[in-house]
């Protein structure tokens, strides 16, 4: 089974920046598609951001040119580099990952969140 372990969250005024980090560890095959959403205090939860093994993004019209989305493959981490924050980007941010835990079989992971809280 796969670990997420999310880090970076925090409070920042706007238009500042922020870098989340989740790191996948545990026994898996293999790690293919991770990425990052986010839920504010009565709002769904919603995708932020996605990334490929092989480097492909799909980022939310939302923070699109705003966030980044990366990952470093060797060390199973994806990263989210947030700048221009603002006050609507506050929310509990979830790391996602499809995790193999064989060559076939797969199953979405989820961390466990990390807050962040844009304000003066």
């Amino acid at each position: 089974q796969v670990q997420l372990v999310e880090s970076g969250g925090g409070l920042m005024q706007p238009g500042g920046s922020l870098r989340l980090s989740c790191a996948a560890s545990g026994s898996f095959y293999r790690i293919a598609d991770m990425g990052w959403y986010r839920q504010a205090p009565g709002k769904q939860r919603e995708l932020v951001a996605a990334i490929t093994s092989g480097g492909d993004t799909n980022v939310s019209d939302s923070v699109q040119g705003r966030f980044t989305i990366s990952r470093d493959n060797a060390k199973n981490t994806v990263y989210l580099q947030m700048s221009s924050l603002k006050p609507e980007d506050t929310a509990r941010y979830y790391c996602n990952a499809m995790a193999f835990a064989t060559k076939n079989l797969y199953y979405t992971q989820w961390g466990q969140g990390t807050l962040v809280t844009v304000s003066l």
